[in-house]
């Protein structure tokens, strides 16, 4: 067994762990500064650039994901460059529309079956994804049920084809591994 750095306790700790936790904790600081950011960055206008920033922050995402999993594919510990990329692109990915959701409800707090806080759209966001439809929250303008589609749709390929192709890096990754040892 590979061995990291000595503590201050004097022991070793095993290389994996160390990588691991240092994934974890590289994983909830970026989740975490997305969440942070999303609460506290002004946003409460809609205006012509707000379907462009969404259909950005969108690409943002796809480009992020695609060098992400090819860095799970290079990666020396493939499986925890893989929870990072998920936690990171799903976090992205609720931001991205509970940003929507809760701009379009400010401009227009008709959008929506009551107005959106932000907390609100965030937990819309969420219920949408988990497929839950309580009801308590639904998009009663075109605008809003659009968006709320596109992220539906948008849900269905995270769940998918991002999951197919992070697990696929995943076995890539561990396969050129097994081919160096």
């Amino acid at each position: 067994m590979r061995t990291g750095e000595t503590t201050a306790g004097g022991r070793q700790v095993p290389a994996e762990r160390r990588h691991a936790l240092v994934s974890l904790a590289r994983s909830l600081l970026v989740a975490g500064g997305i969440v942070v950011g999303y609460f506290v960055l002004p946003m409460t206008r809609l205006d012509g650039d707000s379907l462009l920033r969404l259909l950005a922050g969108l690409a943002l995402i796809a480009a992020l994901l695609a060098w992400q999993i090819r860095q799970i594919t290079r990666s020396a510990y493939p499986r925890l460059r893989a929870v990072e990329t998920l936690s990171v692109t799903l976090s992205l990915f609720f931001a991205v529309f509970a940003t929507a959701y809760h701009v379009m409800s400010v401009d227009d707090p008709a959008s929506f079956t009551e107005p959106l806080t932000r907390l609100d759209a965030a937990y819309f966001t969420v219920t949408v994804f988990a497929t839950v439809g309580f009801g308590d929250i639904a998009a009663t303008t075109e605008t809003a049920r659009a968006v709320t589609t596109t992220q539906m749709l948008g849900d269905l390929v995270l769940v998918g084809l991002v999951a197919h192709a992070v697990v696929e890096a995943v076995r890539t990754g561990m396969e050129r591994q097994e081919r160096r040892t």
